[in-house]
């Protein structure tokens, strides 16, 4: 059976993550608040703002934007696009 959480992010019930996403309180956290399905949705909006912002994960600059918009996205109301984005069309 599942493991449900009450999802920060999408405001219901939800199946949560299968593990940790990273070591630390705050992926401890993250396991306990948020569904599987907003995970997912981060890590396509991580991928976007990486690429967008033509960032270097391993630098510490990038990892504290990655760790900030992280937070607005998933536990905030404020989480904004980068400026200049524009979906692609299909």
């Amino acid at each position: 059976m599942a493991r449900l959480v009450n999802c920060k992010k999408l405001g219901t019930e939800e199946e949560g993550l299968d593990s940790v996403p990273f070591p630390g309180a705050k992926g401890q956290y993250i396991f306990d608040n948020v569904s599987q399905k907003a995970w997912q949705e981060w890590l396509t909006m991580q991928t976007m703002l990486i690429n967008e912002h033509r960032l270097a994960s391993f630098e510490a600059k990038a990892k504290k934007l990655i760790e900030e918009e992280r937070e607005k996205f998933l536990f905030g109301n404020d989480f904004q696009m980068p400026e200049g984005y524009v979906p692609q069309k299909y």
